[in-house]
């Protein structure tokens, strides 16, 4: 999909706003016991003096969401001395991006998931352009937009999402062909949250 959809508004934030209304970078992040801790990167660069996110679709061979729009991530390894390090390992494993180019902000909060993970995530500035590498195995595509896509409330809605017999509410962001939704919806909305921009207005989307 293109980068910005036709008529789409303009929002300019300079990184260290963005990073005053994160919460602070916490490496001993303490999990349900029934869920298994999860670090993701929220990749976020900008461009013309406005932020854009990076996401991922993951495709069909990977054990878990398959086909699902996603932040770069995954569980934590036993040789990870905490979550950031889960994160930015995931992510050069995935899109190819060193550790060494990200410059984390801050922290959203966490989120767990209907199929068993609880998810840390750490947004962090990312070079763009970049050589990204996206592991074909893990990865069907990158593609970027600006922040203020997720702007419009018509965009947004809930669905109802069946999982192991389970059915549940689950947010979802459409633009023509792609729709973002459960966990990844969830981070996006946390951020235009702390940004003011809550598209349910004074009643936030719960799943």
């Amino acid at each position: 999909m293109p980068d910005r959809s036709p008529g789409a508004p303009r929002f300019s934030l300079s990184p260290a706003a963005l990073q005053a209304l994160l919460s602070p970078v916490t490496l001993s992040a303490d999990s349900p016991p029934d869920c298994q801790p999860a670090g993701v990167l929220v990749p976020v660069f900008w461009q013309a003096e406005e932020p854009h996110l990076l996401f991922t679709q993951r495709t069909e061979q990977v054990k878990h969401h398959r086909n699902q729009i996603s932040f770069p991530g995954g569980v934590a390894d036993a040789g990870d001395p905490h979550l950031l390090a889960t994160a930015l390992r995931e992510t050069w494993e995935e899109i190819g991006l060193a550790p060494r180019e990200v410059q984390v902000l801050g922290m959203l909060a966490p989120t767990a998931t209907v199929t068993g993970f609880c998810i840390h995530p750490f947004v962090g500035v990312i070079p763009y352009p970049y050589d990204f590498r996206p592991n074909p195995r893990e990865v069907a595509r990158l593609f970027t937009l600006p922040l203020a896509e997720f702007f419009p409330p018509r965009r947004w809605r809930t669905d109802l999402y069946t999982y192991e017999g389970r059915t549940v509410s689950v947010c979802c962001w459409h633009l023509r062909d792609t729709c973002i939704w459960g966990a990844t919806a969830r981070l996006v909305l946390d951020l235009l949250n702390r940004l003011g921009k809550n598209p349910f207005g004074i009643t936030p989307c719960r799943d």
